[in-house]
């Protein structure tokens, strides 16, 4: 799958950390979806903002590299959590995933819930999201690229 040129994009945060980190899951993502070279910005949630900070003071990561998150992050529309039609979008979805047994991630929830609400194919690199697809939200998921053993 590619994503036509006319839909939105929403990074989830494990695209955004290997972006950062310009790993080869990163490069993949960058030939894949090809951000630099979109008419649009892609959005971010601002819970996802939240926890890149997170786990940038978890990881300890050094100036260079929260300066390379500035950059990225500074890059993209960021979608309040807030926002009316955000919060409707979390709400059906945490319903909808308690009562069939499927909870998630609180965090995963807002970014599914900004993602249906503003009608933009999530990119991620996890499968947290696959029950939600494709009857609520359109993702694009890019497996990690696996590093040599040697």
């Amino acid at each position: 799958m590619s994503i036509p040129a006319d839909r939105l994009v929403l990074l989830d945060t494990t695209v955004v950390v290997h972006l950062v980190r310009n790993d080869p899951t990163g490069q993949e993502l960058e030939r894949k979806l090809s951000l630099a070279g979109r008419m649009d910005r892609p959005l971010i949630s601002t819970v996802t903002q939240g926890e890149l900070l997170g786990l940038a003071k978890y990881w300890k990561w050094g100036k260079d590299k929260l300066e390379v998150l500035d950059r990225i992050v500074g890059e993209l529309v960021p979608v309040e959590a807030g926002h009316r039609e955000v919060i409707e979008t979390y709400a059906e979805l945490y319903a909808e995933g308690h009562s069939n047994g499927r909870p998630c991630g609180e965090n995963d929830l807002w970014i599914a819930a900004t993602a249906k609400a503003t009608k933009a194919v999530l990119n991620t690199c996890d499968r947290d999201f696959d029950w939600l697809h494709p009857s609520h939200i359109t993702r694009f998921y890019v497996p990690e690229v696996k590093k040599d053993k040697n």
